[in-house]
C-alpha cells in the first residue's frame, strides 16, 4: 500500500464564511447511507493530529480528502483542510474530526482508514486503502482495483 506525505497547514487568513448547516446534515446523511465497510475512518492518532494541526484555524471544517488523476499508475491522494462543503460531498464524522470527500474520489478511497505514522524522524498522514490494486516505484500514484 502507498503512503502520501502530506503536511495540512492552517490558513490564518482566511475569511469565515459560514457554511450551509442544510448542506453539511445532507453531506453526513449521504456518508452515513453507505455500507459500513465503504465509510471512511481514521485513527485516534490521526484524529489527534489534524486536532492540532486546525486548532489556529478557525474557519476549519475538518480534513479534505481526494485522489486526482496523477503519476504512472493513475491516482494521488490530495489533502486539505476543508473550508466549505460542496452540495455532493459526503462528510464522514470521525470522533468529532470530520473527513469530507467527494463522490469521484470516494470511487477510489471507499473503505479507507486516515492513519498518523510515525517512523523515526518521519511524521506522515496514511492511507490504509483496501482498493490499492499497485503502486508506482516512487509510492506517489496507485492504481485501483475495477469494481462490478
Amino acid at each position: 500500500m502507498t503512503a502520501q506525505t502530506h503536511s495540512a497547514q492552517p490558513v490564518n487568513d482566511t475569511p469565515i464564511t459560514p457554511v450551509d448547516p442544510a448542506r453539511i446534515e445532507a453531506a453526513r446523511e449521504r456518508a452515513a447511507a453507505l455500507p459500513a465497510g465503504q465509510r471512511l475512518t481514521m485513527t485516534e492518532a490521526a484524529r489527534k493530529h489534524l486536532e492540532r494541526t486546525f486548532a489556529d484555524d478557525p474557519a476549519a471544517l475538518g480534513l479534505r480528502l481526494g485522489t486526482k488523476k496523477s503519476g504512472c499508475s493513475g491516482f494521488a491522494y490530495v489533502m486539505d483542510v476543508a473550508h466549505d462543503v460542496a452540495e455532493d460531498d459526503l462528510w464522514f464524522d470521525c470522533d468529532g474530526m470530520p473527513i469530507i470527500t467527494d463522490p469521484q474520489s470516494l470511487e477510489t478511497i471507499h473503505g479507507s482508514e486516515l492513519d498518523y505514522v510515525v517512523d523515526g524522524l518521519t511524521r506522515m498522514l496514511h492511507v490504509n486503502n483496501p482498493n490499492i490494486e499497485d503502486s508506482c516505484g516512487c509510492g506517489e500514484s496507485f492504481t485501483v482495483r475495477e469494481t462490478d
